[in-house]
């Protein structure tokens, strides 16, 4: 890989799977960029000055400040977490490290799997984080819908990964070589990979164990030891959900934490367009 361009980005983000998405993204490119930590808790993701940069109200979202390359002064604003790795990776990958050529086969691959996270896993997931970590009133049809929703997308992924697999033997026999996969998409990890990674991670805050999925498990550990991952993961504070979740005091003090703010960013909205 080439070295990064010198970028001026600012990141608005919190330590959640789609805020991690956009710090893991940046990492791996290499990118210089500042960190503005949005405290969901006290709902400054409301506030007039950041719904400015995202109308949504919501993390993750960039201002780039990068000069043009004719040095002209430049801000461009980017929200929604698939748009911004879209945006990241033709700005500044020009060597594909995390995607593909425009309008390849494998481009589209990549999307296709992008939109599928956007539309799918995230949302059911975030459902069954919510009926199981949060709602004030545990309902079990909630919990076992979502939960099933989302194991049902985890088989979606094996499959694919088992495809990927019988692939890269068929290619290994002859004779090309793979970066480590299977990957969602091709030979590589790519943007697919990083933002089903972030809800996948998530797993067990969602009552899920990833383990009955042998090659989706193992693709999570791959992900995982990446340094540039780890570094993500950190962004905009340490992030603490796995080891917290390996005692029943930690587990709940972090459960308490998160619900507080979910609740108060729920009730908050009530409120308003209720």
């Amino acid at each position: 890989m080439t070295s990064p361009p010198s970028t001026d980005i600012i990141l608005y983000t919190s330590g959640t799977p789609n805020g991690q998405k956009a710090s893991i993204t940046l990492e791996e490119l290499g990118l210089h960029y500042e960190v503005k930590n949005i405290e969901i808790s006290k709902n400054v993701q409301k506030e007039s000055w950041f719904l400015r940069i995202n109308p949504n109200g919501r993390i993750p979202a960039i201002v780039d400040k990068t000069p043009a390359p004719n040095g002209q002064a430049k801000e461009k604003r980017i929200f929604e977490s698939g748009a911004l790795m879209l945006y990241l990776c033709q700005r500044y990958d020009p060597q594909n490290h995390l995607n593909y050529p425009y309008d390849t086969d494998q481009y589209w691959e990549v999307v296709e799997w992008l939109i599928w996270m956007q539309s799918g896993l995230g949302p059911m997931q975030g459902q069954a984080n919510h009926f199981y970590r949060y709602a004030p009133e545990k309902i079990e049809y909630g919990i076992k819908r979502y939960q099933t929703e989302t194991r049902r997308l985890y088989q979606v992924l094996e499959d694919r990964l088992a495809e990927q697999q019988q692939q890269q033997a068929q290619k290994a026999a002859a004779g090309s070589s793979n970066e480590g996969g299977p990957w969602i998409v091709g030979d590589r990890m790519t943007i697919a990979d990083i933002a089903n990674f972030a809800w996948v991670n998530w797993a067990e805050w969602a009552g899920i164990d990833v383990k009955p999925f042998e090659l989706l498990n193992r693709w999570l550990d791959r992900i995982n030891e990446r340094s540039a991952v780890k570094r993500g993961l950190d962004v905009p504070e340490p992030f603490l959900m796995k080891e917290k979740l390996k005692s029943k005091e930690g587990e709940e003090e972090y459960a308490q934490h998160h619900s507080r703010w979910v609740m108060k960013g729920q009730e908050a909205d009530q409120k308003k367009h209720g």
